[in-house]
Formats: C-alpha cells, structure tokens, sequence
C-alpha cells in the first residue's frame, strides 16, 4: 500500500490532535449559523442517542473545547 507508507513516513507533518491545529487560519476552518435578523428559529424536538454515542461526542467536545477549538456563540434571540 503506497499510500499508507507514504503517510507513515510523514507523520510528523500531520495534525494528530486538535492542539496541533492551532495554528489554523479561522477564515477558513470557522463555522458560523447564518440567522435572519428578527426571525424565530424553528423549534426541534430533541433527538435521543445510545449512551455510548452521546458519551463519544460529549468526549470529542470536550477534546476540543479544551484545546481552545470551540468558543461560546451569542445568536439574537
């Protein structure tokens, strides 16, 4: 598998973790929710997950939280 020799060789230049990912420009990785001015969002029901699902994603979150990936977003209300 050439692919996977070529990027064995190479690890060092990959991110392995979200602190390694500092340095990334926000212009390109930040994700925004466009809202329209004066518009109530449309109400969901909350969607119900296995255990072992919602405890990977509270982990995850928690991962990038913690390196200083996510930040708290005030949307108008």
């Amino acid at each position: 598998m050439p692919l996977v020799e070529l990027l064995k060789e190479y690890t060092d230049i990959f991110a392995w973790s979200y602190r390694d990912m500092l340095g990334l420009d926000t212009t390109i990785v930040e994700h925004k929710l466009p809202l329209i001015p004066n518009v109530v969002p449309v109400w969901q029901q909350l969607r119900r997950m296995k255990l072992e699902v919602a405890l990977k994603i509270k982990e995850e979150v928690e991962k990038q939280w913690n390196a200083g990936f996510l930040a708290v977003a005030e949307y108008p209300q």
